[in-house]
């Protein structure tokens, strides 16, 4: 076998290390929208996830259609666009009970938006449809919009916000997912919905009750790709107004799985987990 001088050895390793550092890994290569490190658990559930973040103010009267907000955003811009989430209260909610969810998504690689509904008497329609206006100012006209990929996009919505969510993905397929938090609303849209949709709820929940609301809306969810439900354990309508390990744990899941198409994710989600924290969890099990 012929051995290499020293000095052709040197250069020989230097370019195998160049190349393995220039390649894109195989996950990577074939998932364009893949954004931050291989997730662990800890990274999920950790209260920052691993993108430092910074916010922007949205006052009154940015756009039609919708009220004020914050924008939260990852600072790094080495990795391409992120998708983008807008999140909605509820009933005689403010955006302060739902404002957890910006830093902690937007640490996870998305561009997310909260909201302040324009009355707090809104009810779930119009509140859908403040949803897709803020969304629509977000991805054309923020001042992060160079961020965001508009083609990537979700919605979170709270109580009537989470009826209002229910009713947006049922009007707008083009949505790459929907996540309903104890959602109320008295018309149920769920056969109309073709977005992978999960629906959170809550066992004590005596405001819009699981057996009332969620699950049945979860059910008539027939012609989505893929679909879940969570009920919460010892949980209430307002746990999902204060930072909350398991709602986001499952929350970033879903929006990485199918916001990003990242399947590394459906390790968090399929088979269905046995979680402690909660009493039932359904899923179709994305592949």
């Amino acid at each position: 076998m012929k051995l290499l001088r020293p000095r052709a050895l040197m250069a020989t390793l230097a370019i195998v290390a160049s190349i393995a550092i220039a390649a894109p890994s195989q996950a990577s290569a074939a998932n364009p929208y893949q954004r931050g490190p291989n997730p662990t658990e800890a990274i999920i559930t950790a209260a920052t996830g691993p993108f430092a973040t910074a916010t922007a103010n949205v006052p009154s009267g940015s756009g039609p259609g919708f009220n004020n907000g914050t924008i939260y955003y990852p600072t790094d811009t080495s990795q391409g666009t992120f998708g983008s989430i807008v999140v909605m209260p509820g009933f005689f909610a403010a955006q302060s009970q739902i404002a957890w969810y910006g830093p902690r998504l937007a640490s996870q690689g998305f561009v997310v938006l909260t909201l302040d509904s324009n009355a707090p008497w809104d009810p779930p329609g119009d509140r859908g449809s403040q949803l897709l206006a803020a969304l629509d100012y977000l991805t054309t006209k923020s001042a992060v919009k160079s961020r965001i990929d508009p083609s990537r996009s979700a919605l979170i919505g709270w109580s009537m916000g989470g009826g209002g969510t229910l009713e947006s993905a049922a009007n707008t397929p083009s949505l790459k997912a929907a996540i309903p938090l104890a959602p109320w609303d008295v018309t149920n849209v769920g056969d109309q919905i073709k977005v992978p949709t999960m629906i959170f709820g809550a066992d004590g929940d005596t405001v819009a009750s699981v057996a009332q609301f969620a699950l049945p809306a979860y059910n008539a969810i027939t012609n989505a790709p893929d679909k879940a439900f969570i009920n919460l354990k010892n949980a209430d309508h307002f746990t999902f107004a204060e930072p909350n390990t398991t709602v986001a744990k499952y929350s970033i899941a879903w929006l990485k799985r199918f916001v990003d198409s990242d399947t590394r994710y459906n390790q968090f989600l399929c088979p269905a987990p046995n979680d402690p924290n909660t009493v039932d969890f359904q899923i179709t099990c994305p592949v």
